[in-house]
């Protein structure tokens, strides 16, 4: 018997018009942006289906944006029948798997990801925080010349998302991050490069962020999740509301355990991966980590027949 993980997208995977044609064709997606709406008090359908991007692209934006999507293509599997044994979400989109699981509900995780963007871009001034993706070098080899560069500096430089084989990205302060840069590379990084962002999330420079968030989180009901959840900063299942709160508070100043997720995942049994909501970015990481499992993904009418036709024909 075939075991599914679905597994949803953090931040950078956010189009102009995502989700629009679940939104158009399927009144269950409708009801899922109409919800966001009312619970932000503004509409995030208008900016997720006509920008403009360079507003979308603000963190605080960004983050119940692409929520709201993904669960909007949740919700749409739901309506045909697919359902998942264990979830996980990179970053931001580890709320989008709680939804999923039944632990948050989805007008509380909307509001939350929304202080949590506006959190982690106040934890350091815009211009003195950056990230880089490191390409082709071991992740020990990473974690180490960030450790020898930070003690060096003085300022906060380490790995924050280990993504999958070859591909670990890097945040602190500018000065840390480049001379981090220049020593990966003289090791034998293929390449480092720096990332569109705007704050040096998952580094220790956010727990300013997580803090806050920890006060925003204290009254929110949070459930025993109804699947596992897969969480980013321990890499292991987790169901309890009371342990899911922990987590999601460190989360915010702690790396994302992507690639170990996803080979813990393997190793619990799951042999079918499906990213639900925007991009395929998650599904390229699968590829190289999961090699040869089925890589499935859904974020518009399109991609749900090919994967429904995938889902049905393993049956």
């Amino acid at each position: 018997m075939s075991k599914v993980a679905f597994v949803f997208p953090g931040q950078g995977s956010q189009t102009v018009g995502m989700c629009k044609a679940f939104y158009d064709q399927y009144p269950v997606a409708k009801r899922v942006f109409e919800e966001a709406d009312e619970a932000l008090g503004f509409s995030i359908t208008k900016m997720c289906f006509e920008g403009p991007e360079d507003q979308l692209r603000l963190t605080y934006n960004t983050q119940p944006a692409i929520l709201t999507a993904s669960t909007a293509c949740a919700a749409v599997l739901k309506e045909h029948g697919v359902s998942c044994d264990v979830a996980a979400g990179h970053s931001l989109g580890e709320y989008s798997a709680l939804v999923n699981a039944g632990a948050l509900a989805f007008a509380d995780a909307v509001r939350i990801v929304r202080k949590r963007g506006q959190f982690m871009q106040e934890a350091v001034p815009v211009g003195e925080g950056s990230m880089a993706a490191v390409l082709g070098l071991e992740s020990e080899q990473i974690v180490e010349i960030c450790q020898s560069v930070e003690a060096e500096s003085g300022e906060a430089v380490q790995a924050v998302n280990f993504n999958c084989p070859g591909q670990v990205v890097i945040a602190g302060a500018v000065g840390a991050v480049n001379k981090a840069i220049e020593a990966l590379k003289a090791a034998g990084a293929k390449r480092a490069i720096l990332l569109p962002v705007s704050a040096p999330f998952h580094s220790t420079l956010m727990q300013p962020a997580s803090e806050r968030l920890a006060e925003v989180l204290a009254p929110i009901n949070i459930s025993d999740a109804a699947i596992p959840v897969v969480a980013n900063v321990t890499a292991q299942e987790v169901t309890s509301g009371a342990m899911i709160k922990e987590l999601l508070v460190k989360q915010a100043a702690m790396p994302v355990l992507w690639e170990t997720s996803v080979r813990n995942m393997v190793a619990g049994g799951v042999d079918t991966f499906v990213e639900v909501g925007p991009g395929k970015v998650l599904t390229g990481f699968t590829k190289k980590i999961a090699k040869g499992l089925p890589a499935l993904n859904v974020e518009d009418p399109e991609s749900l027949e090919k994967t429904l036709a995938q889902l049905q024909g393993e049956k």
